[in-house]
């Protein structure tokens, strides 16, 4: 949503290679030994030429002499309402080899990922360092770097910026003014260095990082004295590999991650409603969020939206300084000003008359603004605890997910089944992810959503602020196009979730989003796609999922100020899929 981000983080890993007669030992100590240890690939990684040398970055972006991390430079990012203030770096790499991208950052909303690609995210008030590790594809010749902040907020500070692992065979290119979202030009220059191995991953083999976090990430690896052992499938002598991300082997192809699909499932004429999903929702639903707050869209009394929408999400509750993990929720002061009075009791009676029109109303948390952190035991059941206060209090059917500042799957999945154990089988349970979350199971908000299939509604993940990314066919696709609506729904299709658990969430205008914002008719031509394979653009998955969900909008009041275009078109269209 436009109150929203994410949030990330990974251990810090440096290298030493040394090669033997039998095989390859990488020993891991801090990250921020990785610099004198490997080889940095990135041009002007401290931005110490006192320019933007080797970066094609936001006109609005600057080199500054304070605050640097280290030397006399650092890169200043500064986003708008329109701009994230990004810079990149195209790099030539080799291809199924590892790699990791860090850098320090410091401000809010600071990213830093490989276009198509993984990334990561942190808010910090001082220089941290962020990290990402990714495998190549076995194609792959080259990839972008980047770096941005957020849109509507403040500067972001960058310092030695690093892509450690062998260079491409072409050296380091320079980079365009307009990097291709899937590089592949060969750099004339040269440059010889040694491949590291690729180790062949073990299946469901469990790993630890130095700071004792558990993944498992397809690796035989222990944990020994700041050392991670990984024993490959392709030797009988214990290799040493590096530990990363969970995501780590399934990154592949255009330096982004291609997700291992599992079995396409295979839909029959009249696939069976969610069982335990909860709400006696229609078989295809329209979403909207209905904004507790107030900016350009147009304010809107509950009871007033659009009939077209059958699910509606309340945006946002807030944290609970008091109680870790808590929320709370009251209508917003300023909506109620700008609807000449608006109280919780009006609030109430406008869900009690939505409900008499056989809709369902959730209450969601996070947003922009959401601090939300369910982390531990304690901040599980706290969650649990008071969003259930909350829905006895004005009647909510269920909860929204979009805790864009970071997700655990353990204990968010625990918090969701202990609200689900307390209201039943009725519990509505929807997820609002960005796109680059659900890009692999690996990914947080994908794990989350499979460990609670079971009683999970509906995931409508956000088609737009996104950029290009990689669909389940490999392929990169550019938002704003239906294609990169159907390709990455495929990914959750493929990835485990049934057809009536994924709905695709689009901007009701061009106002409501930075980017990513579609006629309602391509939203209309997706589902077409993905239901029964008509209209499909030059992307058309190898099957067809007639149960898909529907669709979701952001958001009901900027669909009003639009005229409801975005319900008038996509609503009815909905409502008649198979």
């Amino acid at each position: 949503m436009l109150r929203s981000s994410r949030v990330l983080t990974l251990a810090s890993l440096a290298i030493i290679l040394v090669i033997g007669s039998v095989s390859a030992i990488l020993l891991f100590n801090q990250v921020s030994s990785v610099h004198a240890a490997a080889n940095n690939l990135v041009t002007n990684p401290g931005f110490e030429t006192g320019d933007l040398s080797g970066w094609s970055c936001d006109a609005s972006d600057t080199v500054v002499t304070s605050p640097v991390h280290s030397g006399s430079h650092a890169l200043q990012v500064n986003p708008s309402s329109s701009v994230t203030g990004q810079c990149t770096q195209t790099i030539s790499v080799q291809s199924n080899t590892a790699y990791t991208l860090s850098a320090f950052v410091n401000g809010s909303f600071a990213y830093l990922g490989v276009n198509g690609g993984t990334s990561t995210w942190t808010s910090s008030s001082s220089y941290t360092q962020i990290s990402v590790s990714f495998t190549t594809g076995t194609s792959t010749t080259s990839i972008t770097i980047f770096v941005h902040g957020w849109y509507a907020q403040g500067s972001v500070f960058v310092d030695d910026v690093a892509l450690t692992g062998p260079a491409g065979s072409g050296g380091t290119p320079t980079a365009t003014s307009t990097p291709t979202a899937t590089p592949g030009n060969t750099p004339t220059a040269t440059a010889t260095a040694t491949a590291m191995p690729t180790p062949t991953p073990i299946s469901g083999a469990p790993a630890w990082d130095g700071n004792g976090h558990h993944y498992n990430i397809g690796d035989l690896v222990s944990f020994q004295g700041n050392v991670y052992k990984c024993i490959t499938a392709h030797t009988s002598q214990p290799d040493w590999s590096p530990v990363a991300a969970p995501s780590l082997w399934q990154l592949v192809g255009s330096g982004g991650p291609t997700p291992t699909p599992t079995a396409t499932p295979t839909p029959t004429a009249t696939p069976t409603p969610c069982a335990n999903c909860g709400g006696n929702l229609p078989k295809h639903v329209l979403t909207g969020y209905w904004q507790d707050f107030t900016n350009q869209a147009m304010p809107l009394r509950l009871s007033n939206i659009n009939s077209n929408y059958d699910l509606i999400a309340v945006a946002f509750a807030n944290a609970d300084p008091a109680n870790p993990g808590g929320v709370t929720f009251s209508v917003d002061s300023g909506l109620s000003s700008a609807l000449g009075g608006y109280t919780d009791a009006q609030f109430k009676s406008d869900i009690a008359t939505l409900h008499g029109q056989g809709k369902k109303v959730i209450i969601s948390v996070g947003g922009q603004n959401g601090t939300i952190s369910v982390s531990d035991a304690t901040s599980a059941t706290n969650f649990a605890n008071s969003v259930f206060g909350i829905m006895q209090q004005f009647g909510f059917d269920g909860v929204d997910i979009d805790l864009e500042n970071g997700l655990n799957p353990t204990f968010m999945s625990s918090a969701l089944r202990q609200l689900s154990s307390k209201a039943g089988s009725s519990l509505i349970i929807t997820m609002a992810p960005q796109t680059v979350d659900v890009q692999s199971t690996g990914n947080s908000y994908f794990a989350t959503a499979l460990q609670i299939k079971d009683i999970l509604t509906i995931v409508n993940t956000q088609y737009y602020n996104s950029g290009s990314m990689n669909g389940c066919d490999g392929n990169v696709y550019s938002e704003s196009t239906e294609n990169f609506q159907t390709a990455l729904a495929c990914i959750q299709l493929q990835g485990g979730l049934r057809p009536d658990q994924v709905g695709l969430g689009l901007p009701a205008s061009s106002s409501a989003a930075g980017s990513g914002f579609v006629a309602p008719s391509v939203v209309n031509a997706a589902l077409d796609c993905l239901a029964n394979g008509s209209n499909c653009s030059t992307f058309k998955p190898s099957t067809t999922w007639p149960g898909i969900r529907g669709a979701m909008t952001w958001s009901i009041n900027w669909d009003a100020s639009n005229g409801y275009s975005f319900a008038n078109t996509v609503g009815p269209h909905v409502h008649g899929l198979p």
